[in-house]
């Protein structure tokens, strides 16, 4: 994707893109309300590479997900669905680590994150999950599959998908309808704010709703 395009989406209004995506694709692209950053309020864009857990009595580590912390390009977001059990914590201190150390811009979980205070005082890095859980993964779940089609926050999200969070909520963005997008959600911003100046200086929200139609 265009690095232009990405850094475009680093500013645009997450409720902006959420319309915007309303407008270009014709459904719904932005999570579900759940889906929040556990450890700041940090904007965090980036493709998405994504990883699938099932449940398992077995002790089996997290292997794909591990793999796909260090082979994922930098910059990247995980993005890691779960068939079974939300209350686990597929993401922890450890693998936080990793993104850290590979440069990724965070990660979007359907499931647990566990390890907060460890996170927030070392590596300060947007972890979006479903759930805070201090349950490991081990003898519950395991990973089945990489860099396929996962559902996270009630979305599809394919791989290479642009995945855009801050305290607003989560969006993902195909990449052929991104340039689309993030021209809409540009023009949105910049009607907005002719908006609420208007109606600051006319103390009036009803002239401003009334002048361009939008609430």
């Amino acid at each position: 994707m265009d690095p232009r395009i990405i850094e475009g989406f680093r500013t645009a209004a997450i409720a902006s893109i959420a319309d915007a995506l309303d407008k270009a694709t014709g459904r719904r692209g932005y999570m579900a309300h759940e889906i929040k950053n556990r450890i700041n309020d940090k904007r965090m864009v980036g493709p998405a590479a994504t990883v699938l857990h099932a449940p398992t009595r077995e002790f089996l580590p997290p292997t794909m997900a591990l793999d796909l912390i260090d082979e994922s390009a930098p910059g990247s977001v995980i993005c890691i669905g779960m068939h079974g059990d939300v209350d686990v914590a597929v993401w922890g201190g450890l693998m936080t680590a990793g993104a850290f150390a590979n440069g990724h811009a965070g990660a979007v979980l359907d499931a647990g994150v566990r390890d907060i205070p460890e996170i927030r005082r070392d590596y300060d890095l947007p972890v979006f999950a479903r759930t805070v859980s201090p349950g490991t993964t081990l003898g519950r779940t395991q990973t089945i599959a990489a860099q396929v089609p996962v559902m996270v926050g009630g979305l599809l999200v394919h791989p290479g998908d642009l995945v855009v969070g801050d305290i607003d909520g989560v969006c993902v963005i195909p990449p052929d309808a991104a340039e689309e997008v993030l021209k809409l959600a540009q023009e949105i911003d910049a009607r907005e704010a002719e908006q609420a100046k208007l109606i600051v200086e006319a103390k009036s929200l009803r002239q401003g709703l009334a002048k361009y139609g939008r609430i």
